[in-house]
């Protein structure tokens, strides 16, 4: 199995600005989350970027970028232009690791390009993991997953699903149940013919409602198999807050 990561990486960001080249231990975030990729069985690992000053910053640390467009509306859009500069062919593997998380477990990466070559079925692999607080489970920038007996998505949610109907205990699911509600951890594995035609795809109601991109893919009848891991993934960057905290644990490292 071969398989290439390619990293969406966007200068503009609302809440933490210039975050791709927030340094981290004496290195660019960026740069960081590019590192941790390496670890992984990847034969190649580029960053999609939309900033000359990030090409220039991945380049001044020997990690491959290209620079895209600065108007795509979507990480996916900025993915599928990466796979036509980089001629990857239609069957070629790709796995979507965000920008923002210089923790990312490199064996993850492996496994959820491991899932999506296993489901021939699917045009989309991704991740999640088992929900352990009450609070996670009800909040809305949790998002959640249900699967089905092939281990593919049914069906992504910003609300508490699966959701207990006979909850007047208090319980947020069935103590005498084992199917746990699921966490959606946002990394994706795709073949890249399926990247390159999914900005083309019409946008989902339900995407809309939720706001939650991989929904276009359920619309359109595209399956999506889901890793399940038994750990968190590490902590993500989106604010400063989430930075301190990762420079934190690099430090303490």
């Amino acid at each position: 199995m071969s398989f290439t990561v390619l990293i969406p990486a966007r200068l503009a960001s609302s809440r933490l600005p210039n975050k791709p080249l927030a340094d981290i231990a004496g290195l660019p975030m960026v740069v960081r989350v590019a590192l941790q990729a390496r670890k992984s069985a990847a034969a190649r690992v580029v960053v999609a970027a939309d900033s000359a000053a990030i090409v220039q910053a991945c380049q001044a640390h020997g990690i491959d970028a290209v620079l895209t467009r600065a108007d795509h509306p979507s990480g996916s859009d900025r993915l599928a232009e990466a796979c036509t500069q980089l001629g990857l062919d239609g069957n070629d593997m790709v796995v979507n690791v965000q920008g923002d998380e210089p923790l990312i477990d490199p064996q993850l990466i492996n496994s959820v390009a491991t899932v999506l070559a296993a489901a021939p079925a699917a045009s989309m692999g991704t991740a999640a993991h088992p929900i352990a607080s009450h609070a996670d489970y009800l909040n809305p920038n949790v998002v959640k997953v249900v699967c089905n007996a092939q281990g593919l998505a049914h069906y992504f949610s910003r609300a508490p699903i699966p959701f207990h109907r006979d909850q007047s205990d208090g319980q947020w699911w069935s103590e005498k149940s084992d199917f746990a509600p699921l966490r959606h951890v946002g990394i994706y594995a795709y073949k890249a013919g399926f990247l390159r035609s999914f900005p083309q795809l019409s946008p989902a109601p339900t995407e809309a409602v939720e706001s939650l991109e991989q929904l276009r893919a359920l619309w359109h009848g595209h399956a999506i198999a889901v890793h399940i891991t038994q750990t968190a993934p590490g902590a993500g960057v989106d604010t400063p807050e989430d930075l301190a905290r990762v420079r934190q644990i690099l430090a303490d490292a």
